[in-house]
């Protein structure tokens, strides 16, 4: 994968939609933005955005936190006691790339479900289930990720999640949802943030990815879970002073942000369209619901990791590897359609390329 703080001049960013620039209309909300200390409840632009997040997640409470991962971590340690299960789909981020959190700080395991792009059904639930016993793990929470990021942005139906969370339910089971992009899968399926919350005894919205916003995240539940989140947010180092300067980002981009993500998932249904006729390319278009595009190298002489450098290195356009032959492009407010056609010609003359280079090196060697 290339790193973040690669030294080649990026003329097309697709490596993530973190990688957002506030505009300069949220900038002029940051600068303006009223604030007081948020410890104590008294900044008015956090108090905001709190209250504009819990209406639309439905939710009693809300608490602003730095990070998504922080969100997660929290709720995790919350929902468990020492030597808990957190069943998750197994290519989930709290999993993949939050790995320790919850056994370092909850003491809790995680325990893969076996999942379709990052969404199982109920069978696949209860044969992830453990029977209750002594010197068994506790099932304890089922942490759902709406969409999936390494499913390829697939989102979780309503039915799907009313099932799951269901049985969850009658197991004695709390529920949680990672919901980092939770506004692609409102604006890609049209069912609202209340309705895919309701199930949940929590919730989280970042506010730093296709929304815009250059940090922050918003976790929500019941009263009393908020009261115990403001604890670990106090002794995990969370709590911040004037934190409206950040937070009116996070309302100016549920003010203005949302709606334009229907722009992200059309520019990634047509990049996947433009790579699904290459040969050396596998993908079906169908299958993009957000913004998120994933494919793999189908046949081809070099690793995901070899291309996406060369091709940053060459062209300015990067993507980021997933694994040997599975790259991730993801489009954002500062990718347009002009973009996509570019880094698409600019990829598929690549593979061209190589290719060429490989079969002509083969060749001479016969």
């Amino acid at each position: 994968m290339i790193p973040v703080g690669s030294s080649h001049p990026i003329r097309i960013d697709l490596f993530s939609d973190t990688i957002t620039r506030p505009t300069e209309a949220m900038r002029q909300a940051m600068a303006n933005a009223e604030v007081g200390d948020e410890q104590k409840g008294e900044d008015p632009s956090t108090n905001e955005l709190i209250a504009l997040t819990r209406e639309l997640l439905g939710k009693e409470e809300a608490v602003f936190l730095p990070s998504g991962t922080m969100c997660n971590q929290i709720a995790y340690a919350l929902h468990c006691r020492p030597g808990d299960a957190i069943l998750v789909d197994d290519s989930a981020h709290s999993l993949r790339h939050e790995e320790t959190g919850a056994p370092a700080l909850a003491g809790a395991m995680y325990r893969p479900i076996k999942a379709d792009r990052g969404v199982f059904s109920v069978a696949q639930l209860e044969a992830a289930l453990r029977p209750e016993g002594r010197s068994s793990a506790r099932n304890a929470v089922l942490s759902i990720e709406q969409p999936s990021n390494l499913g390829g942005g697939t989102c979780w139906s309503l039915e799907g999640i009313t099932s799951v969370t269901k049985v969850a339910r009658a197991h004695r089971i709390k529920t949680h949802m990672d919901g980092a992009r939770l506004l692609n899968a409102v604006v890609s399926t049209g069912v609202s943030a209340h309705e895919f919350s309701a199930p949940f005894d929590s919730v989280w919205l970042d506010l730093s990815k296709g929304l815009g916003a250059p940090v922050g995240a918003v976790l929500a539940g019941d009263a009393d879970f908020i009261n115990e989140a403001w604890r670990l947010k106090q002794r995990w180092g969370g709590s911040m002073r004037q934190s409206g300067i950040v937070a009116a980002a996070g309302t100016f981009a549920l003010r203005n942000n949302v709606d334009r993500l229907a722009d992200d998932h059309a520019n990634a249904r047509l990049l996947a369209e433009l790579l699904a006729v290459h040969p050396q390319i596998s993908i079906d278009p169908l299958t993009v619901q957000t913004n998120i595009v994933l494919f793999d190298l189908v046949d081809f002489p070099v690793t995901a990791a070899v291309l996406v450098d060369r091709l940053l290195q060459k062209s300015g356009v990067r993507m980021g590897s997933f694994g040997p032959s599975t790259i991730r492009a993801v489009t954002h407010l500062d990718v347009d359609t002009g973009d996509v056609f570019l880094a698409a010609d600019a990829l598929r003359e690549l593979l061209d390329e190589t290719y060429s280079m490989h079969v002509s090196t083969r060749s001479k060697l016969t």
